[in-house]
């Protein structure tokens, strides 16, 4: 009997051989082929043998120990520049197992997680900055045709990415209420 785990509930799928996989989970109802999908293979512990064990040296075609992008298609190049600035920090004596631990810690905390736009990572949430009048101009609400579209004071979130530091900024809570008002009211 062959497993699938579903990447969407993390329940665990059997399917008989002679009716084949199943398209969609039965539990959440979402697609099963494609995407993140991950197929197991379950036999007796006792049947495993050493022979199981992948070695580079063994491997008679050039391709399978190069090509990575057959296997991760396009991840591979999404994850490698975050693995080379993490790994950088890594050589310089930097403990990377502690740092992923703070930064899950510090994500637990937070209200929003956003995804990294460059390596799709999670970014943590670093302060919030104010925009005052010495520091930002507003632009007419052309909605209304009166006032700004976005008036001061507002504050604005910085988010850090965890892979590749990147800096992402947002309008909180409020501001973003406020911002959708002024764009709802009509002239």
């Amino acid at each position: 009997m062959e497993t699938t785990v579903c990447p969407w509930c993390q329940t665990e799928i059997v399917w008989d051989e002679e009716l084949g996989p199943e398209e969609e989970c039965p539990y959440c109802h979402n697609e099963l082929k494609g995407y993140r999908t991950l197929n197991i293979n379950i036999d007796d512990e006792e049947n495993e043998t050493e022979d199981d064990i992948y070695d580079v040296d063994d491997v008679t075609n050039e391709k399978q120990t190069t090509d990575l992008s057959d296997l991760w298609g396009d991840e591979v190049e999404l994850k490698l520049p975050e693995l080379r600035t993490l790994t950088k920090y890594a050589d310089e004596g930097n403990d990377l197992i502690q740092y992923e631990q703070g930064v899950q810690k510090q994500l637990d905390h937070q209200e929003e997680v956003p995804e990294c736009p460059n390596c799709r990572e999670f970014m943590i949430l670093a302060g919030t900055q104010a925009a005052t009048q010495d520091n930002f101009t507003p632009v007419a609400n052309a909605a209304s045709g009166e006032g700004s579209l976005l008036s001061t004071p507002f504050k604005v979130l910085t988010y850090v990415c965890s892979g590749c530091f990147q800096v992402q900024y947002s309008l909180s809570e409020n501001d973003r209420l406020r911002l959708i008002q002024n764009l709802s009211t009509q002239k």
